[in-house]
């Protein structure tokens, strides 16, 4: 059994006792992280079906949107951390689908998430710019909510700090003490989850605006890619934890990030120059929905 471990905010003067475990049943542990990995979920397909019939879109493609991005959230981002560790999951395949043993990448699960509605799209000829521009609004707020998980797993936290807010513990000075001989373990450290949780949040609320009031295709989720990326960006360079190119010192994820940033501003300005306009559902998928027939 994981003990509790006391998480110290020593310039704040709060402690919390916290445990990765939430309860069990019988001898299996039920992990926080879960937890509010489903919550965030369920509130997001709430919110999402709460929202359609205002933004005049198909409810009933909210769920089957869900159905092909859980799988893929989950495949994508295991995928990818294994990918960014392959010389230790070479030695043990099997240890490759033991998902309780932690090891999932954000990045890897939005790349396959992407890639899987663009084929649902394909296969049922719907206009793929605009499901993305609903439904990506609701991804920082499931991320925001998500990252709470490394607090209570006391993990993806930030090198040494001196600023008030910094955080430590029993883990935290473990984990220094191991990976990062060149860090005084009993210094706090940054609380990286919170800085993107917070990041998150704020992006979540610009989305929510942005999908109101922009008319340009894709543009709701090229301002997800490109204010993420941007806050991704920065947040990962004070990470302990971060994957890296093979040798080369390259954190991973701050790559994908430059690339998304620049990407994602490139292709506003074209689309807007261009006036790549939304296209309007398919009537069907409103009538399958029980909403009639589109305006």
């Amino acid at each position: 059994m994981i003990d509790m471990v006391e998480v110290k905010f020593p310039g704040l003067g709060i402690n919390i006792d916290v445990n990765p475990i939430a309860f069990r049943i019988g001898n299996m542990p039920v992990y926080w992280y879960g937890i509010l990995i489903a919550a965030a979920l369920v509130l997001a397909v709430v919110l999402a079906v709460k929202q359609a019939k205002s933004l005049n879109f198909p409810e009933g493609l909210v769920y089957d949107t869900i159905l092909v991005t859980i799988p893929c959230a989950i495949i994508g981002a295991r995928a990818y951390f294994v990918a960014c560790n392959w010389n230790t999951y070479s030695k043990d395949l099997k240890s490759i689908f033991d998902l309780r043993s932690g090891g999932l990448a954000i990045y890897g699960g939005v790349i396959l998430v992407f890639l899987g509605v663009i084929v649902m799209c394909r296969v049922r000829k719907i206009p793929f710019r605009e499901l993305a521009d609903y439904g990506v609004v609701y991804l920082p707020l499931g991320q925001a909510i998500g990252r709470w998980g490394n607090f209570f797993n006391q993990e993806c936290f930030g090198t040494t700090t001196t600023l008030p807010w910094g955080m430590t513990s029993s883990t935290v000075q473990q984990y220094l003490e191991s990976q990062c001989p060149t860090l005084v373990s009993t210094m706090p450290v940054h609380p990286t989850f919170l800085y993107e949780s917070l990041a998150d949040l704020a992006i979540f609320f610009i989305l929510l605006y942005v999908r109101k009031h922009s008319n340009i295709a894709f543009e709701t989720a090229c301002t997800y890619f490109a204010l993420y990326g941007t806050a991704r960006f920065f947040i990962e360079g004070m990470r302990t934890d971060s994957l890296y190119i093979g040798d080369t010192g390259i954190r991973t994820s701050q790559l994908l990030s430059l690339i998304f940033v620049v990407a994602s501003l490139l292709y506003i300005a074209y689309a807007r120059y261009k006036r790549m306009e939304k296209r309007p559902f398919p009537a069907k998928l409103y009538e399958e929905a029980g909403a009639g027939k589109s305006k």
